[in-house]
């Protein structure tokens, strides 16, 4: 098994925590910071759809609750035979924390290696606010 084959399968056991009730959409994700320590996540539904929780999402802010500030690879994995990418909320949260790589799996189930910049081309990140420019 290789690295993307690996960080997909842990992706998809972390989708077996999926709490997804309303959808039936189980998503996994597996975060690896820039130091090599590696974080899950699942989404988590709300019968206020808004207020749901991606599987990325959750990763992510584990990660930083922890104090990652530069994560340098994301794996999604939705095992019931769907292809996915991240959300656009998603993909402005691995902006914020420099993402150099991100895996996703088609509708077979293999994986796909994107950059952020093929998933948020043209992106708006911390380097673009006024404060940063002073």
């Amino acid at each position: 098994m290789n690295e993307l084959q690996r960080l997909i399968a842990e992706a998809r056991n972390a989708a077996e925590h999926s709490y997804s009730p309303y959808s039936g959409f189980r998503v996994g994700a597996v975060v690896v910071a820039a130091t090599g320590s590696e974080y899950t996540g699942c989404n988590v539904e709300n019968a206020a759809y808004n207020h749901t929780i991606c599987a990325e999402a959750n990763a992510i802010t584990t990660a930083a609750a922890a104090g990652v500030r530069e994560i340098d690879t994301i794996a999604v994995a939705c095992p019931d035979g769907f292809g996915c990418t991240p959300c656009g909320n998603c993909r402005q949260m691995m902006r914020e924390f420099n993402v150099r790589r991100v895996i996703v799996t088609d509708e077979a189930g293999e994986p796909i290696e994107y950059t952020l910049e093929d998933l948020l081309p043209h992106s708006f990140g911390p380097g673009d606010l006024p404060s940063s420019r002073e």
